[in-house]
């Protein structure tokens, strides 16, 4: 049967929805506009939901609402339960969800093509235009689900973060891939095996992808599944004849396409490199073992406190190591106790740093750090200069030198933090025996204004708030 086209007032209602989800997007690219961007997206979405149950015949009108409502309530239990430190892992999980919902779908569509009128004109068989839209939504929402478990796994501990090399992976991957696009262009004929192929070498090349990439790399992966959703529901969308899942599934995957760019041109590295293989994967070509016997300065809290009270301009780079410490409150009240003496308190984000794209932003806007008050490496990168103190919270990568002056590391070219201009550093971390994700010794450890403050972070920024308070 043919697919009837949809009446002019659900065009409408999709075009609406569409324009919300643009501002959503719009929204959500600043902290202090985010909560408005998650308004508009929530509203296009109910909208588009709506108009796709009334114009469509649904078999069971209750089951689709009971499973909206079981959906949406699991959600709203997650959301409010999960702690900000586990936000890059939820992020991954519910990209896998995404990709599982497209493959899912896609087999439905496939064994009852009737339902979802995607036949031949005269009722006799899959639409071929329909097929290879099929074929590339399920192969690409499978790459999405098994990709992003890994991606969960390793954001969440449960899997090494390190790069896991298998011999000959560019060969395996490439013939993977060349696979998959043989299947998908004969899958015009109808043919069970084939479907299952594609779904089944999809699943694999996702994992192939994921585990050779290291955890300096993993704000491009998330950045990445979350585009390969986006394209996984809009070739299901023209499959479906669905324009908001169209529109819907295009705007997801160009803003990630966009936004991984973005994270690649902050680490100095071409989106291909950070799918063939991992950061820092080869740890004795990067510089080799982290250089302890040099000299350098440990402080105190009494120390970091008093230099910190005699200071007119703090500048405080946090980092992941902030987030697994949970010290972004502690932070907080440091800087409100800094602000109340009259010093210049501002914080500066990398783009690359922490687990995600924005996680920094993320924590600091819940422990209510003024939007005002933080900044982004282009626009604060020069004042380091007239900086008293830099405050390193649990960064390591994106303030070490090494990317600006040693041509063999493989962060050399990424922009990193001027903290070697500013009179003072204070640098927290756990001990002196640890690198960043990329495996390079920092430089900045061991400066004459350099000193190190080696505990738990928000022990550290505690222990520094009591000694500011006497």
């Amino acid at each position: 049967m043919e697919h009837a086209a949809p009446p002019a007032w659900a065009m409408l209602a999709y075009l609406v929805s569409g324009v919300l989800f643009i501002l959503a997007l719009r929204g959500l690219s600043s902290p202090a506009t985010s909560r408005a961007g998650n308004r508009y997206g929530m509203i296009g979405m109910g909208i588009a939901v709506a108009t796709t149950l009334v114009t469509h015949e649904i078999a069971s009108l209750p089951e689709i609402i009971g499973a909206i409502a079981i959906g949406g309530g699991i959600g709203f239990v997650i959301a409010r339960r999960i702690q900000m430190t586990a936000m890059p892992q939820l992020v991954a999980a519910f990209h896998s969800l995404v990709g599982m919902a497209a493959v899912l779908v896609g087999v439905a569509a496939y064994f009852n093509p009737a339902a979802f009128g995607i036949l031949e004109p005269g009722g006799l068989d899959i639409a071929k235009q329909s097929r290879i839209e099929m074929g590339l939504g399920v192969a690409i929402g499978a790459i999405t689900f098994s990709g992003s478990v890994i991606a969960f796994l390793k954001l969440a501990g449960k899997m090494s973060g390190a790069p896991i090399l298998l011999p000959a992976r560019h060969v395996i991957n490439l013939g993977t891939l060349a696979a998959i696009l043989v299947l998908v262009s004969l899958f015009h004929m109808d043919t069970p095996a084939l479907f299952a192929g594609i779904v089944l070498a999809s699943f694999a090349i996702g994992f192939l992808l994921i585990i050779p990439i290291g955890g300096a790399d993993m704000p491009v992966v998330v950045s990445m599944l979350n585009s390969y959703s986006g394209w996984a529901a809009a070739a299901m969308g023209f499959t479906l004849h669905n324009t908001a899942m169209i529109i819907t599934g295009a705007l997801v995957g160009s803003s990630g396409a966009i936004l991984s760019y973005i994270m690649c041109k902050a680490m100095n590295r071409s989106f291909v490199s950070v799918i063939a293989g991992g950061f820092g994967a080869a740890p004795e070509a990067a510089g080799g073992a982290p250089k302890e016997q040099r000299p350098w300065k440990r402080g105190s809290a009494e120390d970091a406190a008093f230099l910190l009270k005699e200071a007119e301009n703090v500048i405080i780079i946090p980092g992941y190591g902030m987030a697994v410490a949970q010290a972004q409150h502690a932070l907080r009240e440091m800087g409100d106790v800094l602000k109340k003496e009259g010093v210049n308190v501002r914080y500066a984000i990398h783009p690359v740093a922490g687990r995600m794209p924005g996680h920094m932003n993320v924590l600091l806007a819940e422990a209510n750090v003024p939007y005002d008050e933080v900044f982004e490496l282009e626009d604060i990168n020069a004042e380091f200069g007239q900086c008293d103190v830099a405050f390193i919270i649990g960064a390591n990568d994106v303030v070490n030198p090494a990317a600006k002056t040693d041509k063999s590391s493989p962060i050399y070219g990424m922009p990193v933090f001027d903290v070697d201009k500013a009179k003072t550093v204070m640098f927290i971390k756990r001990s002196m025996g640890g690198v960043g994700y990329s495996g390079v010794d920092n430089d900045v450890f061991y400066m004459d204004q350099t000193m190190m403050l080696l505990a738990d972070a928000k022990k550290m920024v505690e222990e520094i708030v009591k000694a500011l308070a006497h």
